[in-house]
């Protein structure tokens, strides 16, 4: 993949888009990072370009989604913080449409979707984030444009202490020595979003990619 790759990141706030913009930013391929949010960032950088809207799905500056080259989508909400409605207007239709933006303006760009272990593209399962990021990776997939990766995080361990939004989070970071036993169940906050990047920069050639994988990627990129 040649210089200069322009990239977007929604979620950047958040515990592994936080990351991500750190990853992309210091990285030597990069050289623009756009951030697109509901606030913003306090970072100041020479490649770091910010947009700011109440309402995502509204944007109306073309300019954001023109000549990027790598999208990694990092926001979601946590399953019972929202109604049913909410919880997939975040979860399936805000990244479609960032996509679709995207398709207009960049068609050529690859995607990256920060999704969840379970994730169900028979959009069948019982459980709603399973139908939901199910449906967004089927939907995403379908778009054709430059590339499609989703990353299915078990429980991500945040390696920045932070506030844990529910008492499930809380126990979880309690026994994570156990669970980081095994690897199939978990990742680092830090380890899931440099991989996210890294393979955001490349031919998406491979596109679910699992605990295992996301491991095996990084111990192999050391």
């Amino acid at each position: 993949m040649s210089q200069g790759e322009t990239v977007l990141i929604l979620g950047a706030t958040g515990m592994v888009g936080g990351h991500a913009l750190e990853h992309a930013l210091a990285h030597p391929q990069v050289k623009e990072v756009r951030t697109l949010g509901r606030r913003k960032l306090t970072l100041e950088h020479p490649k770091l370009r910010q947009w700011v809207a109440a309402d995502l799905e509204k944007l109306d500056d073309e300019a954001c989604f023109q000549g990027v080259t790598a999208c990694l989508f990092c926001v979601g909400a946590y399953t019972g913080a929202l109604d049913s409605d909410a919880f997939r207007r975040i979860n399936v239709d805000l990244p479609l449409t960032m996509a679709r933006a995207l398709q207009r303006h960049s068609p050529e760009a690859r995607f990256a979707l920060l999704s969840g272990q379970g994730a169900d593209r028979s959009e069948k399962s019982r459980v709603q984030f399973a139908r939901d990021k199910g449906a967004a990776e089927n939907q995403l997939a379908a778009l054709g444009l430059g590339g499609f990766a989703t990353f299915r995080p078990g429980y991500i361990y945040p390696v920045v202490p932070r506030k844990e939004p529910n008492l499930g989070y809380v126990i979880s970071r309690w026994i994570y020595p156990l669970i980081r036993r095994h690897p199939k169940f978990s990742i680092p906050s830090d380890v899931l979003a440099k991989v996210m990047v890294e393979v955001a920069l490349q031919p998406m050639l491979q596109e679910i990619w699992e605990n295992d994988d996301m491991r095996r990627h990084s111990v192999a990129k050391g």
